[in-house]
């Protein structure tokens, strides 16, 4: 079992072992840390208030377990919030930014298997007509 300490936070993310997939599950494989980068990739959401907030009803306890295991993994990076210093502005790192094309196609694999929200229906629609050309631009508004 390999062992990742993040000093930032004095969290610890414990590897199970070198597959790629586990790895990935190590970091991401609950079911609140994807919700966290989608709500940073479509929604808009950047603090604490407005994850808190989102409408899933998760509690305060495992959002800040969430939000310190995102930015040890790297997939978040904490910052100064331009309107107000006592608020952090959470925004995805490259690294993160790298997972659009994941959650892209977990959207479309439930589109296509379960009754989802009008909007990811009509996103899907736009990705049949350039999946290509919406990575691209929803890379580029987050950077």
């Amino acid at each position: 079992m390999n062992i990742y300490f993040c000093v930032v936070k004095k969290k610890e993310i414990y590897f199970r072992s070198d597959c790629p997939i586990g790895k990935t599950l190590d970091i991401l494989g609950d079911k609140w840390s994807l919700l966290i980068v989608r709500d940073l990739v479509f929604k808009g959401k950047n603090t604490y208030g407005d994850f808190l907030n989102g409408g899933e009803g998760i509690t305060t306890s495992v959002l800040a377990d969430k939000l310190a295991l995102l930015e040890c993994g790297g997939i978040i990076s904490k910052g100064i919030h331009p309107e107000s210093k006592a608020k952090i502005l959470y925004t995805l790192t490259p690294k993160g930014i790298d997972l659009i094309p994941v959650l892209v196609e977990v959207i479309e694999w439930s589109e296509k298997h379960h009754e989802v929200h009008p909007f990811a229906k009509s996103f899907v629609k736009q990705l049949k007509k350039d999946k290509v050309g919406v990575i691209k631009m929803l890379r580029q508004s987050l950077k």
